[in-house]
């Protein structure tokens, strides 16, 4: 617990720390394992601070600064503080990449189908068996190891997991849980981003990018805007058009000319064959 002065000087020194920041963010710690926590921190030493504490003296030391004030509503149950210099897009990614797996519990909610594969097991026969039959698990023993006989989906997604079920799947070293740490808002730079702006990836954003540059191009050929995409393919279309109106109506053009005659000689060879003359 601290005192009245700690207190004081641990809200004046986070003031301090939020107003030096270029980037300031919110990390919920709801229901975060504290190896996690850890984790994140270890890994980020060099490019965030965590400032952890009770609420209310987090809220006085966000108040203490006229643009991290936006940030208090983000302070809901057990939150940290988070101070960096670095790109926020880059600083969401690396608590992402910290996420955990995690063993499944009696009655939680399965967050996916629980699957178990067929094939043969590092377990050896004995108290193992015993508790996969138990989970519904088709097993045998051959060759003194314990096999998985038959492949099955153990939980559905939604379903609540029982408790043979979670001690199967501890047995099993199944991990159907995850837990991730990351950051719920962010202000760098005057800017408020939230946690699903954040969320993105280089992948996602090129096939995103890919995906509204196909449909643009698509909308450009439809209306017949011209531009550096979109000039070959549409002098293409309008040289194939010209091509097929000028042969449809018989056009005597140079440029079609030679087909014209191409035609008309197939034609007349096609009559002379159905007619019988030689």
């Amino acid at each position: 617990m601290l005192t009245k002065d700690q207190k004081k000087r641990f809200v004046e020194d986070g003031i301090k720390a939020v107003k030096a920041a270029k980037v300031i963010g919110i990390v919920p710690l709801n229901s975060i394992p504290d190896r996690l926590l850890q984790k994140s921190r270890n890994a980020m030493r060099s490019d965030v601070r965590f400032i952890t504490g009770r609420k209310s003296l987090l809220t006085r030391i966000l108040e203490g600064d006229a643009k991290a004030k936006t940030l208090t509503g983000e302070l809901t149950g057990t939150s940290a503080i988070i101070l960096s210099d670095g790109n926020p897009f880059d600083i969401y990614s690396k608590f992402k990449a910290g996420t955990i797996k995690l063993a499944a519990k009696p009655k939680q909610l399965a967050p996916e189908d629980i699957n178990i594969a067929e094939g043969e097991t590092t377990l050896q026969p004995g108290q193992a068996v015993t508790e996969l039959k138990a989970a519904g698990i088709d097993v045998k023993i051959d060759k003194g190891k314990v096999v998985i006989s038959k492949a099955k989906v153990l939980v559905k997604k939604g379903e609540t997991i029982s408790v043979p079920v979670a001690k199967a799947l501890h047995t099993l070293d199944v991990l159907p849980f995850h837990a991730t740490i990351a950051p719920s808002a962010v202000l760098a730079g005057g800017t408020l981003f939230r946690g699903e702006v954040l969320d993105i990836s280089s992948e996602r954003t090129a096939e995103e990018i890919a995906k509204a540059f196909g449909a643009a191009l698509h909308l450009s050929l439809e209306v017949g805007i011209v531009n550096r995409y979109t000039v070959v393919k549409l002098i293409t279309k309008a040289y194939t058009n010209a091509m097929a109106l000028g042969i449809e109506s018989k056009a005597y053009d140079s440029g079609i000319v030679e087909r014209l005659i191409a035609g008309a000689a197939a034609t007349a060879h096609a009559l002379k064959g159905a007619s019988g003359i030689e």
